[in-house]
């Protein structure tokens, strides 16, 4: 078998388990319970680390903080030039509005002494598989209690 330029047999594995669980998602479409709590959250978002700029035109599109998918969040890393990736287990709507979403628990990662990188989550009530969503206003959130994001973060969007 020919393995494309720069891609491993890991990198093969990695990729045809993630096009496995993307396969599984796929073919139960919210559970047939409707629409998605969080389908509102999809898209690149800015700020969080920091007060948002600028969130109008393709300079916010070039480095978001944040990007929400049905069935993954990517967050920028400040110590590595990718983002991390997480998959959603759950997003439960909450009685204030909000939402509630915890992510896939990961195994240890060797690198660490067996614990998790600190900038794997999002620092939310001291849990790497939790992250609280607060909507602030159509194109606002927050991470509440949220030690790595203390500041709001903002919608990309297509505008100039």
């Amino acid at each position: 078998m020919m393995v494309p330029y720069g891609l491993g047999r890991r990198g093969l594995l990695l990729g045809a388990a993630a096009l496995g669980v993307g396969r599984q998602a796929a073919a139960q479409p919210a559970g047939g319970r409707g629409p998605m709590p969080h389908a509102w959250l999809f898209g690149a978002w800015t700020g969080g680390l920091f007060p948002p700029i600028a969130t109008r035109g393709p300079g916010c599109f070039e480095q978001p903080t944040v990007i929400f998918t049905r069935d993954v969040v990517f967050r920028v890393s400040l110590l590595d030039i990718a983002y991390r990736q997480r998959l959603i287990e759950t997003v439960a709507g909450r009685a204030d509005g909000s939402l509630e979403i915890r992510l896939v628990p990961l195994p240890g990662v060797s690198g660490f002494g067996g614990r998790t990188p600190p900038d794997l989550g999002f620092g939310c009530s001291g849990n790497p598989n939790l992250l609280r969503v607060e909507r602030r206003g159509p194109d606002e959130i927050a991470f509440t209690d949220c030690a790595e994001f203390p500041s709001p973060l903002r919608r990309c969007t297509t505008e100039p």
